[in-house]
């Protein structure tokens, strides 16, 4: 009499699928959990990219559109606007702008290119201009191709300037750098013709702490 018992005790169990939910949500849980979670760390990467470019691309066209003459106080607004857009990722403790003025070096012959006139930064990133120094190819053709990277080079006309911007960054992950295998740093430039501008010489009127690179 026993073993029919036993028998239907084990088609009972073999009937009962209450557990089942629960053993495949534990199943697929790690799977749901890592696809959410990277999803949300690839959309925040994507957008610090986006707001790197912006960032690159305001302080370039700001500081192009400074008409009357520069002037050190001038770079610190267009810095303090750099600052408002990229106050959410944290930029200026993680970040670096190196903002160069390109402009015809008015040599002749083999000493004729361009010269970075005047080249100042923001951010607390250590990170070095990338394609020269303010002075370079003041007297010789050292900048003669201009700024920028090979085959996308950058070059001034005579009489006016080309405000170029590198912006860097240090991705700062949204949950953990161990999630997604993204990259660390994000960099991007952006370059502008200043317009109307006569004189690009830099001035200090309000004798105002240099923003230097160094």
């Amino acid at each position: 009499m026993k073993v029919p018992r036993f028998n239907g005790l084990l088609r009972r169990m073999r009937a009962d699928e209450r557990g089942v939910a629960f053993i495949e949500f534990a199943f697929a849980a790690p799977v749901l959990l890592f696809a959410t979670l990277g999803g949300l760390e690839l959309a925040n990467y994507a957008l610090t990219h986006l707001k790197v470019n912006q960032i690159a691309m305001t302080v370039a066209d700001n500081a192009g559109r400074v008409t009357t003459g520069i002037d050190e106080a001038n770079l610190y607004e267009v810095f303090a606007g750099a600052n408002v857009i990229g106050e959410s990722v944290d930029f200026e403790a993680n970040g670096r702008i190196v903002l160069s003025s390109l402009q015809d070096n008015g040599r002749t012959g083999n000493r004729h290119g361009q010269t970075i006139n005047w080249q100042r930064c923001w951010g607390d990133l250590p990170i070095d201009p990338a394609y020269g120094e303010e002075g370079d190819g003041r007297n010789d053709a050292s900048l003669e191709q201009g700024m920028g990277p090979p085959g996308n080079r950058i070059q001034s006309i005579p009489g006016t300037a080309v405000m170029f911007a590198e912006v860097t960054y240090e991705y700062q992950p949204l949950i953990s750098a161990t999630i997604l295998p993204l990259s660390g740093t994000i960099r991007h430039e952006s370059a502008f013709n200043v317009r109307g501008r006569r004189n690009n010489d830099i001035s200090n009127t309000q004798d105002l702490a240099r923003l230097d690179c160094s």
